[in-house]
């Protein structure tokens, strides 16, 4: 378990703004399932979904920025559930980018890859390694949603979420695993040690010119849907 536990440039758990918020939640004076149950809710709620700069920043910008999607939201959790001695590790994968139009449209969605690299977090506990990947909207985005497109009770793909069942996913923790992603998987990259280690094999192939209009303007026009989505704009 040591190599689940250590910290990494991405998971740096010992960084001020980390040990201020496992501090003040005293996270780390709880029994284990309260400890991943309060950093989940955390991660889930507090930290908005939304886009940042790229998959690859640390912790700590996660936690500056205030939002986050799969990839960064889980390296986050692993961060936190790491300084309070929690074992988890990285799943990758890609998904298929049906699952972001609405919050990804227009031209930007045109253009952008068939496949987006995902992936979850996997927790120890209790002696078995849980599936967790729920935490990515934030309970009022997905409220909205539900409320927007009421009429459907199975199957939904779209706005960030790719679920068999719309109205009652799996994002509540309960011992369990956790779900809103995992119906949009093409295909499985397999279990890494950290985000470092998943990441230094695969990232999103973008060329350099992409990558550029991703950061300057093609996530800050997907945030504003996302905030418009929350606000019950959807169209």
């Amino acid at each position: 378990m040591k190599a689940y536990l250590q910290e990494t440039d991405l998971l740096n758990y010992t960084y001020p703004s980390i040990q201020q918020v496992i501090n003040s939640r005293q996270w780390d004076r709880l029994p284990k399932k309260e400890q991943i149950l309060g950093i989940y809710n955390y991660v889930r709620d507090e930290i908005l979904f939304g886009y940042n700069r790229k998959d690859t920043i640390s912790a700590s910008e996660v936690l500056r920025d205030g939002y986050g999607q799969c990839n960064t939201k889980g390296i986050l959790f692993m961060a936190l559930l790491r300084g309070v001695g929690v074992p988890c590790r990285m799943h990758g994968f890609t998904i298929d980018k049906k699952l972001q139009k609405g919050a990804m449209k227009g031209w930007y969605y045109r253009l952008s890859p068939q496949e987006i690299v995902h992936s979850w977090v996997e927790v120890h506990y209790n002696g078995k390694w849980l599936n967790i990947e729920g935490f990515i909207l934030d309970i009022p985005y997905l409220t909205k949603l539900q409320q927007k497109f009421g009429q459907c009770t199975g199957s939904f793909c779209g706005y960030g979420v790719a679920t068999d069942n719309f109205q009652n996913p799996d994002i509540y923790w309960d011992e369990n695993d956790t779900y809103v992603q995992k119906e949009g998987i093409v295909r499985d990259f397999g279990i890494y040690d950290s985000p470092d280690a998943f990441f230094s094999v695969h990232q999103q192939r973008l060329s350099p010119l992409k990558k550029m209009m991703f950061s300057r303007v093609v996530r800050h026009l997907m945030n504003r849907n996302v905030r418009r989505i929350r606000q019950g704009e959807i169209e």
